[in-house]
Order: structure tokens, then C-alpha cells, then sequence
């Protein structure tokens, strides 16, 4: 297999998955659909097993490393800002996407069948929802907002008790090593896991569910393809400095894994190879920035998608939208991406918007059948901007090593290379 590079081997494998799919859909074959379905049923339990214990420590180890770097409170500061800026400009390309293409115009769907979602996903259901009541209930449960909310208190403790927390910071990097070994060992299975996860996709749906949805899946499709190669090259290209080009060259084998996994966290641990060893943002800041980012930077799940989905279901229940609620709309995606918390799916981001504005939560039920398609092009995104952010703010405090960013793509098929954090230099002038 190391014949071929990651890349060609995600690649070969999605070709695969494409084509038994087609051959179970088209002539029945009854167990290969579900051959397909197990393995990747398989796949993306072995990544959510690795969620809460590499949540938890990566972000807690994050937040203890801002310890090393110099102007950790502006490095943070300016992630935060970029975040909330990229997030804007996503919802507002995606409200004029929907307001062009008018999604849900014309579309006959059996609303009364339509079942409401179960959580109302109401603004004060995620504030209290942040502050778990049970330590273990939030990881039992695989919360990851709370275990994220546990990571951050956690990591800002041990930043104030100072030397006292080293043991524990020690023991919090030694578990984070090691479960992001053993992750590795399952995204080296991503071909196979690729073969079934898009070929259930295949074998279940075909073509049939997207053709009453045919203009909003082609819009939240487009809506990712905008923000994907035109928003985050420009932003490359005129704030970073850098060749868009040479950044999606580095960028591609962590999202095109995203692309097939739907999980934002899963691609954690190549997401962070390629930001040190391709990117070439410093490790330190990097240790911080790209779980931060997996974590709460969703401008697909939060931004495009709920965007387009708000606008669809307001035009098939027939109810008119002013000013003020698309206003509210980027409002609700600006400042609640961490409600999608890096899993598949965006259903509580899409409930907590529906649910401001005043929508039928019935909408919900309108979508899931189609969303394991429209989640992979969203979480691709969202990993695309989890990777540009590190680069756009290491690129202007001198954090950026321009030699490696510009050399040939470091192969990532081997185990990841132990090296020694780099050294924190100051900011550029």
C-alpha cells in the first residue's frame, strides 16, 4: 500500500465505494448493501470511541501550552476573531445564495409527515447545556460541548496552580499521545472506511431522495464550493501572503478524509500533522489553535448549511422572512458554531436556529434523510477552516515557516515524527 500515497489510496477508495454502491442499488444485492453499511458503520465507531478522551486532553493540553508561547492572550485573541470573521462572511454569501436560488420555491413535500426534532434546541438549552451535572454523564454520554466547557476550566487551572499541575499536565500529554497513535492506526483503515461509508450512501439513497431537494442540496453543495475555493483562497492570497494553491496542495488529505468521515474531531489528529508538518505554523500555537478549531469552527455545519436550511424551510411552510431575521440568522452562526461541537451532523445547529426564528422545528424532520450527503461537503469545509485560520494568524506573528509551507507535500502515510516543540519567537514587527 505505501506504493501510493494516502491521498490516491482515499481516493481509490472512494471510487470503490462509488461503484459496489451503484452495483447493490441497481441490482439488489441485498448483502454487499450491507457489507457496506457495517464497514463503515465500523470506521466511524473506531473514531468516536478516540472522541472524549482526545477531546478532553487535547483541549486541556491547548490551553496549558498557551503557557509557551509569547502573546499567548493576542494569539488567542486573533484566532477568536478570525473564527467569528470567516463564520460571517460564510452566512452572508449563504443567506444571498439562498435568497438567489430560493430553495425550498416550488418544492411539494409531505409536511404532515414531517416529525418535529426532539430537542428544541432553544438558546437557553445550549447555555445550560454547556455546564454539565455530571463529570461522567459528559463523557458517557460523549457530550462534547460539556467535555470541551471540562477541557478549557481544566487547562486554565493548570495554567494558574503553575508548577503544581505538572504532574497532571504530564499524565493529560502522555493519554493525548497515545490515543492520537492509536486514532492514527484507524485513519490509516480510511480507504476501506471510505468504500463503506460512500457506498451506503450510494446503495441507500442513490439519486432518488435528492431529486424533491435537488436545488437545496445543489445549494449547500455550491454555498461549501464558494466559501471553499473562493472565500479562503482570497483571504490566503491577500491576508496570509501565501499560494492558495500550494495550500490546498497540503491541506487536501485532511479534507478529503473529512469529506468521507463527517467528523470535524475524527480529522483532528491529521488536521494538526498538516497544519506543523505541511502549514508549517509553529507548534506551539498550532497545539492550541487546531483543536480550538475542531472544536468551534464549523463554517460549513454552522454557517452555509443553517443558512440555506433556515431560508428552505421558511419557504415550504410558507413563512416570510424580513431584515431583522436574516440579521438573525448570522447572528445565530456567527456566535453558536461550538453547538455543532465537531461530530457528524449539524441537527442541533439547524434546531437552534429554526427555533429563534420562529420556524417549524418540523423542518428538521424534512432534512435528515438527506443529510448524511450534505454533511460530507460541510464538514470538508469546516476542516478547510480549521486549517486556513492557523495560517492566516501564524502567517502575521512571524509563526509561519515559509520553507516548509512551500516545500513538496511531506508524505503522512508513516506514524506521526517525534520532534521537540519548536521555540516561540516573538511576533514579526
Amino acid at each position: 500500500m505505501k506504493r501510493f500515497s494516502f491521498s490516491l489510496q482515499l481516493l481509490a477508495g472512494l471510487a470503490v465505494g462509488v461503484a459496489l454502491g451503484f452495483v447493490a442499488k441497481i441490482w439488489d444485492v441485498a448483502w454487499l448493501a450491507e457489507t457496506l453499511t457495517r464497514v463503515g458503520q465500523i470506521f466511524v465507531q473506531l473514531l468516536k470511541l478516540a472522541v472524549p478522551p482526545l477531546v478532553f486532553t487535547a483541549v486541556l493540553v491547548s490551553v496549558a501550552n498557551l503557557r509557551n508561547v509569547n502573546g499567548a492572550a493576542r494569539l488567542a485573541s486573533k484566532t477568536l476573531l478570525w473564527f467569528l470573521v470567516t463564520a460571517a462572511i460564510a452566512v452572508t454569501l449563504s443567506i444571498g445564495l439562498g435568497l438567489i436560488i430560493n430553495p425550498g420555491r416550488g418544492v411539494a413535500l409531505d409536511t404532515s409527515a414531517a416529525k418535529p426534532a426532539e430537542t428544541s434546541g432553544t438558546w437557553l438549552d445550549f447555555v445550560t447545556g454547556i455546564l454539565p451535572t455530571n463529570v461522567v454523564t459528559a463523557f458517557t454520554e460523549v457530550n462534547v460541548l460539556q467535555i470541551v466547557f471540562l477541557g478549557v476550566v481544566l487547562g486554565a487551572a493548570a495554567l494558574a496552580a503553575g508548577e503544581k499541575a505538572e504532574p497532571f499536565l504530564n499524565l493529560s500529554r502522555s493519554v493525548l499521545e497515545l490515543v492520537q497513535k492509536a486514532l492514527w492506526w484507524v485513519i490509516r483503515l480510511a480507504p476501506i472506511g471510505t468504500a463503506g461509508l460512500i457506498g451506503k450512501a450510494v446503495s441507500t439513497y442513490g439519486w432518488d431522495l435528492l431529486a424533491p431537494l435537488a436545488k437545496f442540496s445543489a445549494g449547500v453543495y455550491a454555498g461549501c464550493l464558494v466559501v471553499l475555493l473562493v472565500v479562503y483562497p482570497t483571504l490566503l492570497a491577500v491576508w496570509g501572503k501565501v499560494n492558495p494553491v500550494q495550500f490546498f496542495r497540503n491541506a487536501w488529505p485532511a479534507i478529503e478524509l473529512a469529506f468521507v468521515s463527517r467528523s470535524s474531531v475524527g480529522t483532528l489528529p491529521l488536521t494538526q500533522r498538516v497544519t506543523i508538518e505541511r502549514n508549517g505554523v509553529d507548534r506551539d500555537y498550532a497545539s492550541f489553535a487546531v483543536p480550538f478549531g475542531a472544536t468551534t469552527k464549523m463554517d460549513g455545519c454552522a454557517s452555509v448549511y443553517p443558512a440555506l436550511a433556515a431560508i428552505f424551510v421558511a419557504q415550504v411552510f410558507g413563512v416570510p422572512l424580513g431584515l431583522g431575521d436574516y440579521l438573525l440568522i448570522a447572528f445565530v452562526s456567527v456566535v453558536g458554531s461550538a453547538a455543532t461541537a465537531g461530530l457528524t451532523g449539524a441537527t442541533v445547529m439547524l434546531t437552534l436556529t429554526l427555533s429563534t426564528l420562529g420556524l417549524p422545528l418540523e423542518g428538521v424532520g424534512l432534512l435528515l434523510a438527506i443529510d448524511p450527503i450534505l454533511d460530507m461537503m460541510r464538514t470538508a469545509t469546516n476542516v478547510a477552516g480549521q486549517l486556513v485560520v492557523p495560517v492566516l494568524v501564524a502567517g502575521s506573528e512571524g509563526r509561519l515557516d515559509a520553507a516548509v509551507f512551500n516545500a513538496p507535500p511531506q508524505p503522512l502515510d508513516d506514524a506521526p515524527r517525534e520532534s521537540a516543540p519548536r521555540v516561540a519567537q516573538p511576533a514579526a514587527a
